[in-house]
């Protein structure tokens, strides 16, 4: 007799619901991330052409591939809040929600009664999240804050590039900080709710967030070191750590201690000499004459093909990797055997994405719903409000809904 299989857990976060004035990457990444692990995430949009990100481009077989990447699984509801009966329906829509999240320009939300610290006074279970540049407070509160700017302003940009040329991210780094911190104090703040039954505010600031990521160049500096060089690729500290030209394509290696070194020199080099010279025998000694180390590494290797450098590389236990393309990654082996790919559906068909990488064996797959049209649920949810067919008629006629 066969042992019946155990159903899978539900997703973490059913029968949460959270409602979003969300624009561009910072709160739509974030809320993108609850809706994958099962919240309803209802997206407020304005009428008049919505999230902005919705025109940012056409690349997604007409639709623009930030607003894809952020925003599937979520339910699109198009209101006016400058008119007072947009706000109404807002508040409604709030009032029954377990989260609430925005990234308006600075003072905004505040104006409309939609902070964080207002809403949690009238609602004490909701987690309310507010999402700024540079915080609600403090003399650079009050700035534009896009994604390239902040990363200039967190020193990201002064690490990032060549000795030559600083370079932003070829992400928008800032932004996704940003979301994964207001992701996580969702789940956090949900996590104290469990307990206290309180909610509470959550405030996530882009450049304090990005400088946390800042990492190990913040504490080297701040603690008696230089400003980091700009490497490229290469590690500021680490030799040899680079990219290296082979016959057909270029590798990157990364070699971490001396005994490291050593196998690379007597067997993939085949200079084993090098491991006993001064000059290249310990890290601070190749990092000192790293021009040298990288023209050993880049000479043997530039014979060989890109497999079988990295044939070698790997038989002698050492990390290497492709620098793949973007087209690359998206034909990738790896994420293909692990299945890693999805289909979601989208108001032009079925568009590929991938899954969440947090993984949680023995649950429900992450709900991985469609990329809504703007306004797709307004009425749907007008009518759960208890609206009727008269009232939404003349809201949708004065511009207050779409």
């Amino acid at each position: 007799m066969s042992t019946p299989q155990p159903q899978p857990q539900p997703l973490p976060l059913d029968g949460i619901t959270v409602v979003a004035v969300e624009q561009a990457v910072s709160a739509p990444f974030a809320t993108r991330q609850l809706a994958d692990l099962g919240a309803r995430v209802i997206k407020v949009e304005r009428p008049d052409g919505g999230d902005f990100a919705r025109h940012y481009d056409t690349a997604a077989r007409g639709l623009a591939s930030h607003f894809v990447w952020c925003n599937r699984g979520k339910e699109s509801i198009a209101l006016d809040l400058k008119d007072p009966r947009g706000l109404d329906v807002l508040r409604r829509l709030i009032a029954g929600a377990d989260v609430f999240v925005q990234n308006l320009a600075h003072g905004a939300a505040a104006r409309m009664g939609l902070d964080a610290a207002t809403l949690c006074a009238a609602h004490p279970r909701l987690v309310a999240v507010d999402i700024s540049g540079y915080g609600a407070d403090g003399p650079y509160a009050h700035k534009r804050a896009y994604d390239m700017l902040v990363q200039c302003e967190a020193g990201l940009v002064s690490v990032t590039g060549t000795p030559e040329q600083p370079v932003k991210a070829g992400i928008p780094a800032a932004d996704i900080a940003a979301a994964m911190y207001a992701y996580s104090g969702v789940l956090a703040a949900l996590l104290r709710r469990g307990t206290t039954g309180r909610g509470g505010p959550v405030e996530i600031s882009m450049l304090e967030a990005l400088a946390e990521w800042l990492g190990h160049p913040l504490h080297h500096v701040m603690h008696g070191g230089t400003e980091p060089a700009r490497t490229g690729v290469a590690h500021a500290v680490i030799a040899p750590y680079n990219a290296y030209a082979t016959a057909d394509g270029q590798v990157l290696l990364s070699v971490q201690n001396d005994r490291e070194w050593r196998r690379l020199t007597e067997q993939v080099l085949e200079r084993p000499e090098l491991a006993e010279d001064p000059a290249y025998a310990t890290n601070t000694a190749r990092t000192a004459h790293r021009a040298e180390t990288d023209k050993a590494v880049g000479e043997a290797l530039a014979g060989m093909t890109a497999a079988k450098a990295i044939a070698r590389l790997e038989a002698a236990g050492i990390a290497c990797a492709r620098l793949n393309t973007v087209a690359e990654v998206a034909a990738h082996p790896q994420l293909a055997a692990r299945d890693r790919w999805r289909e979601v559906d989208s108001p032009v068909g079925p568009l590929r994405a991938l899954l969440p990488p947090v993984g949680l064996p023995g649950g429900a797959e992450p709900r991985m719903g469609a990329v809504p049209a703007l306004g797709e649920h307004t009425e749907a949810l007008l009518r759960a409000l208890g609206m009727t067919e008269e009232l939404t008629a003349a809201l949708r006629r004065d511009g207050v809904i779409a």
